[in-house]
């Protein structure tokens, strides 16, 4: 199970609808990317959170128009009883296919005001029958794939995360990565257009 948030984080978290612009930056520079990615778009979600699914579709057109990958972090907030399950399903979607996984993401975030803790597992098995699948009885027998959701969620502690969803356009940098964080899903386009005018990312 995720670890409970604690303290003064816990107070300030969320509600998701709160507004970016009240908290401190988080900390974009220590966020890696994959091997052979120059410049990417970092996006922290959370399954259960009504901005992350008004967003989501933006980030989506957004990354394509801009032909940059959208690399999803998964940040399950505690109160949000399905967000962490959700976050696991996505992953072993994302598993048979990376985008298998945000064609559950955006299932997800389509039937989202639908889903309960009870139906949850119901919609996963619509979705993979859609996809002419069968989700089988355990989607993570050996919770690697709740590991990976974790990893996720700490990695956003560790940055300062505050609230979702929170968005990077990243570099690779010699050394640390360079970021800048976008508080508009609309405005990741542009973002990466001047990522892409200044100073190439260094290898």
């Amino acid at each position: 199970m995720m670890r409970r948030i604690t303290g003064w984080l816990a107070a300030c978290m969320l509600a998701c609808s709160v507004s970016a612009a009240a908290f401190a930056a988080a900390d974009g520079t220590r966020l890696e990317l994959p091997q052979g990615v120059d410049l990417a778009v970092v996006a922290f979600e959370d399954l259960q959170c009504p901005d992350c699914a008004r967003a989501h579709p933006v980030l989506l057109e957004q990354t394509r128009t801009a032909g940059v990958p959208l690399i999803i972090r998964d940040f399950p907030i505690t109160r949000h009883v399905w967000a962490f399950p959700a976050a696991v399903l996505a992953r072993y979607f994302s598993n048979l296919s990376p985008e298998l996984g945000v064609e559950f993401r955006s299932y997800v975030y389509e039937h989202q005001r639908e889903i309960t803790p009870a139906n949850l597992r119901e919609h996963g098995e619509r979705f993979a029958a859609a996809q002419r699948l069968t989700l089988p009885g355990d989607v993570d027998p050996d919770g690697k794939l709740a590991a990976l959701v974790q990893a996720d969620y700490d990695l956003g502690i560790r940055i300062g995360l505050e609230y979702v969803p929170l968005m990077f356009v990243v570099a690779r940098g010699d050394g640390a990565s360079r970021a800048v964080e976008v508080k508009d899903a609309g405005e990741v386009g542009p973002a990466v257009a001047k990522f892409r005018q200044g100073a190439q990312p260094q290898r």
